[in-house]
């Protein structure tokens, strides 16, 4: 007789253990400054990845440059990480994080 595969009892569940993720939250993407990158070459590639017109782009890329950060798109989870991705692509660096 074929002995049973797998646990014997019901895995119990701790309550409060678990989080709700609710994926209709947006991401935040953050670019940070760094010493390598012009400031010209910033405001290209927020023109280029975000379609920002030429005002908002040295807006945010001065918010990067003084600030040492800034917030240059709030999106689904799955849209920031390609931003993201596309950001790093460019040499930039930048992140993701969810909006406390």
């Amino acid at each position: 007789m074929a002995q049973p595969v797998g646990p014997t009892t019901t895995p119990v569940r701790q309550p409060g253990t678990e989080s709700e993720v609710s994926p209709d939250l947006p991401w935040d993407v953050i670019v940070w400054d760094d010493p390598v990158n012009l400031m010209s070459y910033v405001v290209f590639v927020f023109k280029r990845v975000f379609g920002f017109p030429d005002h908002l782009a040295r807006k945010l890329m001065l918010e990067v440059h003084e600030q040492g950060r800034a917030l240059v798109a709030s999106e689904p989870r799955e849209q920031a990480e390609r931003y993201v991705h596309a950001l790093h692509g460019y040499g930039l660096r930048a992140t993701m994080e969810r909006p406390s």
